[in-house]
């Protein structure tokens, strides 16, 4: 997605969960709110989590639960992210293209592998961990090879993206969300 189309797609987001909200209905979007550092370094807190328990799941024979914490260790990082921002998500989809955003307007030095793999592709032949955590969850197997060959490379690649995350969210830099995706 383009820079401006990216821009478009936020701003609209934005809006339509402010309006939900003032109609008392529950957004499924993007939502700004005062955050402070406590929310971001929670989500840092739950992503750790999710990585220890896939070590759980990997002695005890739960492959299947794998995949599924990869991602969340990688979404909370992402919500963390966001919440620096004073943004609320209640979106995969809208997550990742908030994380697109800012990283192409170089505001966050975040590696863009880690926005692809949560990012919700819709057409078919484009894939993503989204798909991995749902064919695993949704399949009839227990243990899955690929998930056990993957597992040292793939829980390195949460390591990294914890430590990136970590880096932004101590950082003492202020972020803001773009002027541009505001009303």
């Amino acid at each position: 997605m383009k820079t401006q189309e990216l821009a478009r797609t936020l701003r609209e987001c934005l809006k339509t969960t402010k309006k939900d909200e003032k109609l008392g209905l529950k957004h499924k979007g993007l939502i700004l709110r005062d955050f402070d550092d406590s929310v971001a370094k929670e989500f840092i807190q739950k992503a750790k989590k999710d990585l220890e328990l896939c070590h759980f799941y990997k002695d005890n024979g739960y492959d299947y639960k794998i995949p599924e914490e990869w991602f969340y260790t990688l979404y909370y990082c992402g919500l963390a992210i966001l919440s620096k921002f004073g943004v609320e998500s209640r979106s995969q989809r809208y997550t990742a293209l908030f994380l697109m955003y800012v990283k192409e307007k170089n505001l966050i030095d975040y590696d863009d592998e880690f926005i692809k793999r949560i990012t919700v592709y819709l057409k078919k032949g484009e894939e993503s961990d989204v798909d991995k955590r749902e064919e695993a969850r949704y399949s009839s197997s227990i243990k899955i090879e690929s998930v056990r060959e993957r597992y040292e490379e793939i829980t390195l690649l949460c390591k990294k993206a914890i430590s990136q995350t970590e880096d932004i969210v101590f950082s003492y830099k202020e972020f803001k969300v773009p002027k541009e995706l505001l009303d």
